[in-house]
C-alpha cells in the first residue's frame, strides 16, 4: 500500500531574496535599478575582513554540531563565494548531447584559464548527482558574467537555461526531489515551489518516459504552490520550459491549503479521508527561515543574522507542515503520526552528517541558551508575559528525542563538499496512523452527501461555490487548526456527478454567472471544450491530428467555453481536480500545457490554427506521420540564419516539398546527419509556418539562438546579428560623444545608468538555494 513521503526542507531565505523585479524605464525604472545595485553591493562586495557576526559564531559554538578541529574550516568556507552549478535536465534526451558539448567543448576551451592570476579548474561533474548530469564551476556568479575568459562557456549556459534544457541550481538544492524518488503515477505537491528549480527536478521525474521528440502524458499530478502571486506567475514562467499535461500552479498560503477532490475515490489503510478526497504520494516542503545556509552568496546576512529570526519562523514552519500532516500543533508529530525514513544508501558519494538529537534555542538577543527545556524556561517568564511569549515547546528537544531516529535527517556543511548549507529530513507516513482526532470531528456531513450538477448547466472547471458570508474570515489570531477547519467548513463539496451528465461538457450555455468561493481572485476559469466543437473539429483537420488525440481533455481559458485562440490540455487527474474544485478557491494560477493557438490569416483567408513550439511534444504523438516533411542540416541552417526564407531558396527535394503544401502549419523532422561544420546525433522535429512563398520556424527566437550555439558553436541567427551590429553602434555612439567631451570629465547617459549586455538580465533566481 502506498504511503506518502514528505521531504522538508529548511534553508530558504526571506522572499526579499528570491525575487528580482526587472527595472523598468524613466526615473522610476533607475531609482529601483539603483537600489538593486545597493543591494548588490551589499551582497556580493562584502570585504572578507567584514564577514563576521558574533551572534551566529556564539549560537552555533553553543550547539555542537561543529568539532573544533572542523570549526576554522566551516567558517572559512562560509566566507568563499558560492561554486557555479547547473543541472541538465534529466527528462530531456539530448541530456546526453549536452553533456558530450559540455566535456568535447567546453572543457577543452577552458583548461588553464587564468583568473587573477589563479589557474580557474574547468566544469567538472558533481560526484554524487545521478547519470553525471549534473557540474560545478569553482567560480562564482559574478566572475562568470563579468570575465571575458569565460563569456563563450555563459553564453552556452545562459541560452541552454532558457529553453529549459539547463537549470542553474545551487547542489544542495537538487537534494530533495532527488530523495523523494518520484515515479510518473505519483500525485506530487511542491508546498512552497517558486522560483521553481526543485518543481522543474519533479516535473522531469514525472515525464521519465519521455522520448528524444515527443512528451509523454504521466498518470500522475504535481501542483506546485506558492503564496506570493509574482513568484507563482515566475513558476508558471519556469515550468513553460517543460511542457506537461499533468501540471498546475496555485497561489494559496500552503499552511491552510484546502482539502482537493476528484472523481476517482481513493482508500488508504494509514488515513481516512472522505470518499472523493484525493491524497499525495508526494509532498515537498521548502520552508521558510534566517537563510543562514545561504551566506556563501547572500553574504548581507553576515551583518544581520540574529537566532531570534528563526525562532519567529517557527509557528509558521510547523504550521505549514502540519498543514499536509494533520497533526496538531500542540503535539510533537514524528511521535504518532510519521517515521523519518533511512536514505543513508542514497546517493552514497554525498557527504553528509546525521541529524541531531540535543539542541539549545535562544530565548533572546544575547545568545541566551541557558535553558534545558521549555518548562524550564517558562518559569523564568513573568506570568502576565507569557501569553506574548514566541517560545514554544517545540523550540526544545522532545523527551524521548533519542528514540525518534532524529540521525536519519541529513545535515550537509558548505566545508564538506563546497557547497551552501542544508538540511533535508524525509518522513513517511505510518501505515497504522489514521487521520487526526482534530480532522476527524471536524467533517461535516456535506461532505458525504452525493450532490449533483443541476441539469442545464454547462459544466465548468469551477464549482458553483457559495462564498464566505462577511464576517466568517477568521481572525488573524486564530489559531492553524481553525482555520483549517473554517476553510474547509466553507467550501461546499461537490462529488461525483453522474457519467450521463459528465458528457454534457459544452452542450450548452452557462446560463447565469456563477457563485466563487473566492470573488476576489481575478485569474480566469478554465472550461472544457466539448469534443465536438466545431472550432475544435476545424483544428484537428488542419493540423493533421488523428482519433487519438484526447479532445475529452482540451480546455479554453474564458468563462463561456469558446475555441476563441489558445488551447490547452490536461491528463485525466488534472481534469477530475478541475472538475470538482472550485478554481477560485485552489486559487488556480494555471493547468496542464498550453499546446495549440489561432493564427489570424491575411485579408480574404480563414484563420488557422498552428501548433505552438512548446507544445509540439505534446501533440506531436498525435499527428498523422505522413504530413510531416523532412529536411536536412542546410535548411536548418537557412531556417535559423534568415527569418522568412522564401521557399525557392531552398534545395531539393525539400523545397519541392514546401511548395507543395499549402500555406498553415507545418511540422518538419530534421534528420540525424553530419555535414562539413556540425552532426546532429538525433532527429530534430519542429513547427514551421508557410506563407504565399516564404516559411518560418515557429519557435521562441532564444531557442533558435540555442539550437545554433549547440549546432554550429555560435549564433547564426539574425536577432544575433542584430544585437551584435546594434551593440557596436552603441559603442561607436559612446566613443564618440567621449571624445566630445571635455579632458578630464566623465560621461555617463542622460539617466545616470550604465550599459550592460541584455543577457546580465537572465538572473532567473540564478541558483536556486
Amino acid at each position: 500500500m502506498a504511503v506518502c513521503l514528505l521531504c522538508i526542507i529548511v534553508h530558504t531565505p526571506s522572499s526579499e531574496f528570491l525575487y528580482r523585479e526587472k527595472p523598468g524605464r524613466g526615473k522610476r525604472g533607475t531609482e529601483r535599478k539603483a537600489t538593486q545595485q545597493a543591494e548588490y553591493q551589499e551582497r556580493y562586495m562584502l570585504e572578507r575582513v567584514d564577514m563576521h557576526n558574533e551572534r551566529f559564531t556564539a549560537y552555533y559554538k553553543a550547539q555542537n554540531i561543529i568539532s573544533e578541529d572542523e570549526w576554522d574550516a566551516f567558517m572559512d568556507s562560509l566566507r568563499r563565494p558560492l561554486p557555479t552549478t547547473f543541472r541538465i535536465a534529466g527528462s530531456r534526451q539530448i541530456a546526453q548531447t549536452l553533456g558530450n558539448t559540455i566535456k568535447d567543448t567546453y572543457i577543452p576551451l577552458l583548461h588553464n584559464v587564468t583568473f587573477e592570476d589563479e589557474v580557474i579548474p574547468p566544469p567538472s561533474q558533481i560526484p554524487w548527482y545521478p547519470d553525471g548530469l549534473a557540474w560545478q564551476f569553482n567560480v562564482s556568479k559574478q566572475v562568470l558574467r563579468t570575465s571575458p575568459e569565460f563569456k563563450k562557456f555563459r553564453s552556452f549556459l545562459v541560452h541552454e537555461t532558457e529553453v529549459g534544457n539547463i537549470s542553474r541550481q545551487e547542489a544542495v538544492s537538487m537534494l530533495p526531489p532527488l530523495l523523494l524518488d518520484v515515479q510518473p503515477h505519483h500525485k506530487v505537491m511542491d508546498m512552497c515551489a517558486a522560483p521553481g528549480s526543485k518543481t522543474a527536478q519533479l516535473l522531469e521525474a514525472l515525464h521519465a518516459n519521455d522520448t528524444a521528440t515527443a512528451t509523454s502524458t504521466p498518470p500522475g499530478l504535481l501542483i506546485a504552490n506558492d503564496s506570493d502571486s509574482r513568484r507563482a506567475h515566475l513558476l508558471i514562467h519556469q515550468s513553460a520550459r517543460l511542457p506537461s499535461p499533468s501540471f498546475m500552479v496555485t497561489n494559496l498560503d500552503a499552511s491552510i491549503y484546502p482539502i482537493l477532490r476528484s472523481m476517482t475515490p481513493e482508500k488508504r489503510r494509514s488515513v481516512k479521508n472522505t470518499p472523493s478526497q484525493f491524497l499525495f504520494d508526494r509532498i515537498l516542503c521548502d520552508v521558510p527561515c534566517s537563510g543562514d545556509g545561504t551566506l556563501r552568496k547572500n553574504v548581507g546576512i553576515w551583518k544581520r543574522w540574529q537566532p531570534l529570526d528563526g525562532n519567529g519562523l517557527h509557528s509558521l514552519q510547523v504550521r505549514t507542515i502540519g498543514m499536509f500532516m494533520n497533526f496538531s500543533r500542540d503535539s510533537f508529530f514524528l511521535l504518532t503520526e510519521f517515521d523519518l525514513v533511512d536514505v543513508s544508501s542514497q546517493l552514497p558519494e554525498l557527504i553528509r552528517r546525521p541529524g541531531i538529537t540535543n539542541w539549545s534555542p535562544t530565548v533572546g538577543r544575547s545568545i541566551d541558551t541557558s535553558h534545558p527545556s521549555w518548562a524550564a524556561y517558562i518559569e523564568t517568564v513573568p506570568e502576565d508575559n507569557r501569553a506574548e511569549s514566541k517560545m514554544l515547546e517545540t523550540h526544545w528537544p522532545p523527551s524521548n528525542a533519542d528514540t525518534l531516529n532524529l540521525e536519519r535527517c541529513i545535515r550537509i556543511y558548505p566545508y564538506l563538499q563546497d557547497t551552501g548549507g542544508f538540511f533535508v529530513a524525509v518522513l513517511e507516513r505510518k501505515e497504522s496512523h489514521g487521520l487526526s482526532r482534530r480532522k476527524q470531528e471536524g467533517k461535516r456531513a456535506a461532505e458525504e452527501a452525493d450532490m449533483t450538477i443541476p441539469e442545464g448547466k454547462k459544466l465548468k472547471l469551477e464549482t458553483n461555490v457559495s462564498p464566505n458570508e462577511p464576517g466568517d474570515a477568521p481572525s488573524a489570531s486564530t489559531s492553524s487548526a481553525e482555520l483549517i477547519n473554517a476553510i474547509d467548513d466553507a467550501a461546499t463539496i461537490v462529488e461525483d456527478a453522474p457519467a450521463t451528465e459528465q458528457s454534457h461538457t459544452a452542450a450548452t450555455a452557462q446560463t447565469s454567472k456563477p457563485r466563487v468561493a473566492d470573488p476576489s481572485f481575478k485569474e480566469m476559469p478554465y472550461t472544457l471544450v466539448s469534443p465536438d466543437d466545431p472550432a475544435l473539429v476545424t483544428c484537428m483537420q488542419q493540423l493533421h491530428l488523428n482519433s487519438d488525440f484526447p479532445t475529452s481533455n482540451v480546455l479554453v481559458r474564458n468563462p463561456e467555453g469558446d475555441a476563441v485562440r489558445s488551447l490547452y490540455i490536461v491528463n485525466d487527474f488534472v481534469k477530475s481536480v478541475l472538475a470538482h474544485n472550485d478554481y477560485t478557491r485552489m486559487r488556480l494560477m494555471t493547468a496542464g500545457t498550453k499546446v495549440i493557438t489561432k493564427q489570424e490569416a491575411g485579408r480574404g483567408m480563414d484563420a488557422h490554427f498552428r501548433i505552438l513550439g512548446e507544445g509540439l511534444p505534446v501533440v506531436l504523438p498525435y499527428i498523422d506521420p505522413a504530413t510531416i516533411m523532412m529536411a536536412d542540416l542546410k535548411a536548418l541552417k537557412v531556417l535559423l540564419q534568415t527569418y522568412y526564407p522564401l521557399c525557392i531558396s531552398f534545395q531539393e527535394p525539400f523545397r519541392s516539398a514546401i511548395d507543395a503544401r499549402d500555406s498553415g502549419n507545418h511540422v518538419v523532422r530534421f534528420l540525424a546527419s553530419q555535414s562539413a561544420d556540425t552532426t546532429l546525433l538525433r532527429d530534430l522535429v519542429l513547427p514551421l509556418w508557410k506563407s504565399n512563398v516564404s516559411i518560418t520556424l515557429m519557435v521562441d527566437k532564444k531557442v533558435k539562438s540555442a539550437l545554433s550555439l549547440r549546432l554550429f558553436g555560435e549564433d547564426v541567427t539574425i536577432a544575433a546579428r542584430e544585437a551584435s551590429k546594434k551593440k557596436l553602434l552603441a559603442g561607436t555612439s559612446a566613443a564618440t560623444q567621449h571624445d566630445a567631451a571635455e579632458p578630464g570629465s566623465e560621461h555617463e547617459d542622460e539617466d545616470g545608468e550604465v550599459e550592460k549586455d541584455e543577457n546580465d538580465e537572465m538572473d532567473i533566481e540564478e541558483q536556486e538555494q
